[in-house]
């Protein structure tokens, strides 16, 4: 099975379950930015329930005719938003059995500065998958491939990527608002600091499994 997948800001389970067992996975470059998504977003658990994280970004003026891809939006410094989020991470997950097993590999993302938000998306995600353990086959599109309206659709050469297996697309199914169904996830139960409170939260960013969970969170994927 090959994956046509968004860009992703520490993402959730389900984003890196597809990564993980798609044969092939294509992340695309050249929609335009979509707010309140995944794209610049990711959910934790804190004490008081889940917080989103989001990124912000530029926009281009609203004015111009010129559609704007997400390979070239802009991060913001607006708001000193890297210093809050390393700050809810910790506060989220101080104390949880990995935090400080993965500190030192999460960090330089919220001290270094990334221009654009797909080349810092990337670089979390090549992260990720080290840490996860995982080697997915990663591809970029280098054009946009229309909303495919079955969950199945054979892409032949004619869409300028030569995909010529069956292509699943997950780019508007993998949401914060409003998801999709998804036959092919169903999230599993694994320890959380804050259950006892809350109860399982499931479906969160990728880093409250792996601050949970630690190296054998390869097989809640």
């Amino acid at each position: 099975m090959n994956v046509l997948l968004s860009t992703t800001y520490f993402g959730p389970i389900q984003w890196y379950q597809k990564l993980y067992r798609a044969d092939e996975v294509w992340i695309e470059r050249h929609e335009t930015f979509q707010k309140q998504t995944y794209r610049n977003r990711c959910i934790i658990a804190t004490t008081q329930g889940t917080q989103a994280l989001t990124v912000p970004v530029e926009r281009s003026n609203s004015q111009s005719s010129i559609p704007q891809f997400l390979k070239d939006i802009r991060i913001s410094d607006h708001g000193n938003w890297r210093h809050l989020h390393w700050n809810a991470l910790r506060s989220a997950y101080g104390d949880s059995p990995f935090f400080m097993y993965y500190e030192d590999d999460i960090r330089p993302f919220f001290e270094r500065r990334w221009d654009y938000l797909f080349d810092f998306n990337e670089a979390i995600i090549e992260k990720m998958c080290e840490l996860l353990d995982i080697l997915p086959n990663i591809h970029y599109t280098d054009q946009y491939l229309p909303s495919l309206d079955s969950e199945r659709l054979r892409v032949g050469a004619s869409a300028g990527m030569g995909l010529e297996e069956g292509l699943l697309d997950c780019r508007n199914t993998i949401t914060p608002k409003h998801p999709v169904p998804d036959p092919g996830f169903t999230p599993q139960r694994y320890y959380q600091v804050y259950e006892a409170k809350h109860g399982f939260l499931p479906n969160l960013s990728i880093l409250d499994l792996l601050f949970n969970m630690g190296p054998e969170s390869v097989f809640w994927l």
